[in-house]
């Protein structure tokens, strides 16, 4: 691969995607990382994600980095009737964060001081094997000591056949994060093979609703990014025919926003490069009848492919 097509690639906020994916899928995610959840938790009462509160315990100064977005605080209830927070710490793929376990415990003692909630601490790592994971926060000062432990989970923990097997949503979220790190180093043919399997396994589960399964499937398609125009239709027309139809679902919706915050997504950067520079006016069409249909903005639209706004509005 060049290292001009390199650079074509669009720049992926996986933080974001995966706090969407995480927030659509959490009863999953429980059930995953808690055998006996149902049992321990009463799902059936809603969950409540507390964005509001855990921004309230981070300075600005320390959110200006940008390396916390996927991080989730979330209530539940328990069966006995009783209210517990979860606190999702998310280390992003790459990520070799020295200072990971303090940050947690930071977290933790803020949550509690502010609040007076004991908080249950997950830390899940999405980088490749050799990235350094944590379970715990100790120091020891003569007679005064401290061992703070946490519930953590590394992607990698689990290998495909396993994930393939666990009849789990939350699990073909984790086999995509796995093959999200092959990107740029396995052919983009193989890749799509990949993604295949994740979403026809998930679909012969036969257990999950349509909105779920569509919610799931676009955030595949942006997570493990192709840019072969051809792989990508067939993968939409699969779809198109699973589904029936498109839903809007938080997946969806950060993807959208992200499409028209950055304006390069693949198909606008192409729409640019192709449909413009070129004067390829056919593609420009398509690409603009693709977005259109995606509910993008007719004003993007019709900034990234060069098409009139009167023309976009016209396409069927």
């Amino acid at each position: 691969m060049s290292v001009d097509s390199r650079r074509l690639k669009p720049a992926k906020k996986n933080d974001e995607l995966l706090k969407a994916i995480f927030e659509d899928n959490f009863p999953d995610f429980l059930r995953f990382m808690y055998p006996d959840a149902n049992a321990t938790f009463d799902l059936g009462r809603g969950l409540t994600f507390m964005d509001k509160e855990l921004l309230e315990i981070i300075p600005f100064r320390e959110r200006k980095k940008g390396k916390r977005v996927a991080d989730l605080l979330v209530k539940v209830y328990l069966k006995d009737g009783s209210e517990k927070w979860i606190l999702v710490n998310t280390e992003i793929e790459g990520g070799h964060d020295s200072d990971f376990s303090h940050r947690i415990f930071q977290y933790f003692y803020r949550l509690l001081d502010r609040y007076r909630v004991p908080v249950e601490t997950i830390a899940v790592f999405t980088g490749g094997r050799s990235q350094p994971c944590t379970d715990e926060y100790h120091f020891a000062v003569f007679r005064t000591s401290l061992r703070f432990q946490y519930l953590s989970y590394q992607i990698f923990d689990h290998d495909e056949s396993e994930l393939l097997d666990m009849d789990n949503i939350f699990a073909y979220i984790v086999l995509a994060c796995q093959k999200a790190l092959d990107e740029d180093k396995v052919p983009e043919q193989e890749l799509a093979e990949q993604r295949s399997t994740i979403a026809r396994r998930l679909i012969e589960t036969n257990k999950y609703s349509k909105d779920r399964i569509m919610s799931f499937l676009v955030f595949l398609k942006s997570f493990l990014f192709i840019r072969d125009k051809e792989i990508n239709s067939n993968f939409d027309q699969y779809i198109y025919q699973v589904t029936g139809g498109t839903i809007e679902m938080g997946v969806i919706e950060t993807i959208k926003r992200q499409e028209r915050e950055k304006g390069i997504q693949a198909g606008i950067e192409k729409g640019i490069q192709s449909g413009i520079e070129k004067g390829k006016r056919e593609e420009s069409i398509a690409i603009a009848l693709e977005f259109k249909k995606m509910g993008l903005p007719i004003a993007d639209i019709s900034k990234g492919t060069g098409l009139t706004i009167e023309e976009i509005e016209k396409l069927k």
